[in-house]
């Protein structure tokens, strides 16, 4: 079982250099990622005077999330990993392939990345409001735990099909891609019913900056519930105590 190998991490592992850089890489990636993601959605509200989410608009949120996300973790990749995501990061852990002690370094910097984005917005656009991730009408609290519980887990399978797994072979090379196009997808998915978050630091930086924390919680939630069950799921069945290799950090 993979939470057989959940580490602590030694208590100078956090001001290892290696694991600094790791954490400004992160935190750069968030800021590139959550810059350009929510800023799309400040975009539309600009050109549409705050106008209802239309199908085109939810298209132009996906791509801009999916592209973003693609350059955010190609970037980080060989540094953090470009894990740009508590979840994955917590999915990561739970299959002991990061120290609990080096992700909480991750946790720290990807949350910065999401506040810091979220203000240069805010200062950039002249004072637009960074809207916070809410429930639509009709969907409850734990309808949106369930969607968020799902959509994660097809990210955090996919990180793991294509990043941590040992045998992924070739396959590695368009991690950035397959992870960026999962979340797209799931945009197009839940985007119309909580906002599609999959990744708390992305929900908890507008909640920052905006200072709206209504149903929060299910944004932290959904997606951690959602990244253990990946990565047991994936690390008992396709990997095995029998062919798991300990990985290089940067290559989660």
């Amino acid at each position: 079982m993979p939470i057989s190998r959940i580490a602590i991490g030694s208590p100078g592992e956090a001001s290892h250099p290696d694991a600094i850089k790791a954490a400004f890489a992160e935190f750069f990636s968030m800021v590139i990622f959550v810059f350009a993601g929510e800023g799309s959605g400040m975009a539309f509200n600009k050109l549409t005077g705050d106008g209802p989410t239309t199908p085109s608009g939810l298209v132009a949120a996906a791509l801009a999330h999916a592209f973003a996300l693609f350059v955010a973790v190609s970037v980080g990749a060989n540094i953090s990993g470009g894990h740009v995501n508590p979840a994955v990061t917590f999915g990561a852990f739970i299959g002991g392939n990061i120290s609990l002690l080096r992700s909480i370094l991750y946790w720290i910097a990807q949350l910065l990345g999401s506040v810091v984005a979220c203000l240069l917005l805010k200062f950039a656009t002249g004072g637009l409001e960074t809207s916070a991730f809410s429930l639509s009408s009709g969907v409850s609290v734990w309808n949106a735990v369930v969607f968020e519980t799902v959509m994660t887990f097809g990210l955090v399978y996919t990180v793991y099909a294509t990043a941590v797994d040992p045998k992924k072979g070739n396959i590695g090379i368009v991690a950035p891609l397959a992870i960026g196009l999962i979340v797209g997808a799931n945009i197009l998915v839940g985007g119309a019913f909580d906002g599609a978050s999959m990744n708390p630091a992305v929900s908890f930086g507008p909640a920052v900056v905006s200072w709206s924390w209504t149903n929060h919680w299910v944004y932290w939630l959904g997606p951690m519930v959602g990244a253990a069950i990946a990565a047991i799921v994936y690390d008992t069945i396709f990997i095995g105590q029998s062919t798991h290799e300990p990985l290089p950090t940067n290559d989660f």
